[in-house]
C-alpha cells in the first residue's frame, strides 16, 4: 500500500489517475542555475530542431567541441552543435565544422561557426576587438541589423 504525500504515492496516483497539469508550477527560467539554464535551452532547442526532422542527443563531455549532436536520418546528416546562450564566436572553434546555436529574443538560429564569423568580419567591427583578439567574442544583446543579418538562419 502507498502513502499519500510520498513520491511512490504521486507516481500511484498518477498512473492510475493521469497527470493534471495544474498541480505543477511553470519554471522561470531566471530562477534557475546555470547547469539548470542550459539542460532547459538544450530541451527548447531539440524541440525547435525536431521539427525539422532532427534527432537532439546531448554530450556529456563537449566531444571536439560539441554540446550536442544533432542526426536527420533521412539524408544521412549530424550536425556537431555548440549551444550558447547568446550569438558568439571563438577562435578554438575555427575549421571544427561545428554548428553554433543560440537565441535571440523568442527565435533560435542555427548558422555553421565559421560561416557566421566571416559573415560578422564582413558586415561589423568584432573581429578588431581585444575580446576576439583573445579568443572569444560574445554578443549579449543583438542590434536590429544582426538580426536582420542572421534572418536566413533562424529556425521557425
Amino acid at each position: 500500500m502507498t502513502k499519500p504525500g510520498t513520491f511512490v504515492g504521486f507516481v500511484t496516483a498518477v498512473m492510475k489517475e493521469g497527470i493534471v497539469m495544474d498541480q505543477f508550477e511553470r519554471v522561470d527560467y531566471k530562477d534557475l542555475k546555470p547547469k539548470q539554464q542550459e539542460v532547459y535551452n538544450f530541451q527548447k532547442l531539440a524541440s525547435e530542431l525536431a521539427d525539422y526532422g532532427f534527432n537532439c542527443i546531448k554530450l556529456s563531455d563537449d566531444w571536439n567541441g560539441a554540446d550536442f549532436l544533432a542526426y536527420k536520418s533521412d539524408v544521412g546528416l549530424t550536425l556537431r552543435v555548440q549551444q550558447k546562450s547568446c550569438p558568439t564566436i571563438q577562435q578554438n572553434y575555427v575549421g571544427k565544422n561545428l554548428w553554433m546555436a543560440f537565441p535571440i529574443k523568442k527565435y533560435w538560429y542555427l548558422i555553421k561557426h565559421d560561416e557566421f564569423r566571416n559573415l560578422l568580419d564582413e558586415h561589423t567591427v568584432f573581429l578588431n576587438s581585444p575580446s576576439w583578439k583573445k579568443g572569444k567574442y560574445t554578443i549579449p544583446r543583438a542590434s536590429a541589423e544582426l538580426i536582420e543579418l542572421l534572418t536566413p538562419y533562424r529556425l521557425h
